[in-house]
């Protein structure tokens, strides 16, 4: 029908529905980009424009351009940001959420114990399954502070879950400043602890961040 009034229009009467057509086009793209920034709770609004890279060592394989282009999140991979504290671990896993929501994809920040109380809440309530179905409507997560607190053995069950969930189907990224060696604290069994670390590095990257406290060097 809009083929057969198209062609029944002048040039002007047609130009004009053009241009209709992209403004309503434009103000649903960016509406939708706006509701997937606030739905994507992050911090604050960051960008990797203009980023100090002087802390972050990559592995040779992958550098920044993988990185800014959002590349993982199309091939759902993960990345594992390590290091010291202070070093721009949080800055890097917000930019690419805040950079995922202005292109149309849905990513969500978490804290790890933000997380966990969530998903207990919702165990609690009877909707765990809604809860997860919810999380896992986002192509990119971030799970930002694992290991800066305890968590108990069925936070940490619930955490696996999320995480072995996500697996081969959307990206995560984990800033943390514990190795590898110790992420059995975090969920309170080695095995566990082994068993996401294997579906993180299978088809992710370790990030190393070494440095100062951007803190402690620009104090306040």
């Amino acid at each position: 029908m809009l083929e057969e009034w198209v062609h029944k229009g002048t040039p002007k009467q047609r130009e004009y529905l053009h241009q209709i057509l992209v403004a309503e086009h434009e103000s649903r793209q960016d509406s939708r980009r706006r509701r997937l920034l606030k739905a994507a709770r992050l911090p604050a609004l960051k960008s990797l424009t203009g980023y100090d890279y002087s802390a972050v060592h990559f592995p040779t394989d992958y550098g920044r351009q993988a990185l800014e282009s959002l590349d993982f999140i199309t091939h759902a991979q993960d990345l594992v940001l390590y290091g010291d504290v202070g070093t721009g671990k949080t800055h890097m896993a917000s930019a690419p959420v805040a950079a995922a929501c202005q292109q149309g994809i849905p990513a969500r920040f978490y804290t790890t114990s933000a997380l966990v109380m969530a998903l207990r809440r919702a165990k609690d309530d009877d909707r765990l399954d809604k809860e997860l179905a919810s999380i896992a409507k986002n192509q990119l997560i971030v799970i930002d502070e694992l290991g800066y607190l305890p968590i108990d053995t069925e936070g940490a069950r619930l955490l696996f879950q999320v995480i072995t969930n996500g697996y081969e189907k959307r990206s995560l990224v984990i800033p943390t400043n514990l190795e590898f060696s110790r992420w059995g604290t975090v969920f309170g069994d080695d095995n566990m602890a082994a068993a996401v670390i294997d579906r993180l590095v299978h088809h992710g990257r370790l990030l190393q961040f070494r440095g100062e406290s951007y803190r402690v060097k620009t104090p306040s």
